[in-house]
């Protein structure tokens, strides 16, 4: 059965109305599923520490001077620091004699 549309004249215009969505018959079957989008490749997360416990900071004596580069980066990946605190631990082995300035980036 053919449900017919709604009019109605609206001034010299006259307006069609599309049948609401009750009064729709029913679909039967599935129909099309929605599609899924995969979440694609996520980073893990790392749970660096903000403040040098006394382990590391005997690592990061010791062992860094000898490090063929030293950059905030490799020593947040190896030693579990964050950015923050392998910057201060650069400055902090620059003062102390253990390291020297090779070059510098600023972009």
């Amino acid at each position: 059965m053919q449900i017919p549309k709604k009019t109605r004249t609206h001034h010299t215009q006259q307006c069609v109305l599309a049948p609401t969505a009750s009064s729709k018959p029913a679909k039967s079957g599935g129909g099309k599923q929605k599609k899924k989008w995969s979440k694609g490749k996520q980073k893990e997360k790392v749970n660096n520490t903000v403040i040098f416990d006394q382990a590391t900071y005997d690592k990061l004596l010791t062992e860094v001077p000898k490090y063929k580069q030293i950059t905030p980066s490799v020593l947040s990946e190896r030693l579990r620091i964050n950015g923050s605190l392998a910057r201060r631990a650069i400055k902090d082995l620059m003062e102390r004699g253990l390291i020297r300035m090779v070059s510098i980036q600023s972009s």
